[in-house]
């Protein structure tokens, strides 16, 4: 609890917009692939998967809705909010929505190993849509660790 203290404290240098805009890309996909899903859960009807087998059987499984709400959706909600904080970056140039939406790729990526982990050794199949989100949310963290490591003006981090 005190590292983040810390790292909510301490100010961020100035980011290049190039950086800014590829997060803000990366989150983009993102969003667009979870709500596309989002919405094809809603419709009823499971979107076709063409590299890999297993959609049809992921996004049907049990572990695709979390107390009744689709596990897309969340991912959704998850993207939009790291939208917000890297436009809200953008526009401003005040890192502290920044900051928050980087430190949510911490639970992004705490959910995406679980549900990568789920595809692979408990339900044994694999949706093309859900990996394509796990790959923008670990990149996501690693670029926002990149982003702590190398902008971040304290030299405890």
């Amino acid at each position: 609890m005190k590292h983040l203290k810390q790292l909510l404290t301490q100010p961020l240098q100035p980011l290049p917009t190039s950086l800014a805009v590829f997060l803000l890309v990366v989150a983009l996909i993102g969003f667009a692939d979870s709500t596309y899903l989002t919405i094809e859960h809603f419709k009823g009807t499971i979107p076709p998967c063409s590299i890999v087998e297993g959609c049809d059987t992921v996004l049907t499984s049990e572990y695709s809705v979390v107390a009744g709400v689709p596990v897309a959706l969340l991912g959704s909600i998850f993207y939009f909010l790291v939208l917000v904080g890297v436009f809200s970056y953008i526009e401003s140039k005040k890192t502290t929505l920044l900051k928050w939406a980087l430190l949510l790729t911490v639970f992004g990526l705490i959910c995406t190993v679980w549900f990568t982990y789920l595809q692979a050794f408990v339900i044994k199949a694999f949706c093309l849509y859900c990996l394509g989100s796990a790959l923008t949310s670990a990149v996501l963290f690693v670029t926002a660790v990149i982003v702590f490591k190398k902008y971040l003006v304290s030299e405890k981090f």
